[in-house]
């Protein structure tokens, strides 16, 4: 009953306010307000104020949208580790039997997924030039370029 009440001043005041710009002379701007303000009477025909008051003080409700978010949580958990794992059964079993038949080029001796053969090793890091030798490479480059 309050809510009703309340919604239909928000209104009323509204439309003044509109009416106030639509004398100013600025009518798109007052339908805009007009529009607004005739929001909150609709929702209280329609009865979605009552649904709505009804609803934020019913622990019944509540509990539905508890369910409802647990349900989301689990929902969205199981795409998540869907996404990491590579998607559903049947696509990883495809995609595991694929994997092993490309393994080897048809012409190949080996399978070209297997581990390689040359060690992996880093190459030699060249010697630290004394002080002195820093500035000659910088003067060769000058040089270089004729300045």
């Amino acid at each position: 009953m309050i809510a009703e009440t309340v919604c239909s001043a928000v209104s009323a005041a509204g439309l003044g306010i509109a009416a106030v710009t639509a004398y100013r002379k600025r009518f798109l701007s007052a339908a805009r307000i007009a529009a607004y303000s005739l929001v909150p009477v609709g929702l209280v025909m329609t009865g979605v104020v009552g649904w709505a008051a009804d609803t934020a003080f019913s622990p019944t409700a509540w509990a539905g949208f508890a369910v409802l978010g647990g349900a989301w949580l689990l929902f969205m958990g199981t795409r998540a580790v869907e996404r990491r794992r590579g998607g559903t059964r049947k696509e990883r079993r495809a995609a595991r039997g694929s994997s092993q038949a490309d393994a080897v080029a048809p012409a190949a001796s080996a399978p070209s997924l297997g581990p390689s053969t040359r060690p992996a090793t880093r190459p030699a890091a060249a010697p630290r030039a004394k002080s002195g030798d820093d500035f000659s490479d910088i003067e060769a480059i000058l040089k270089k370029h004729g300045i």
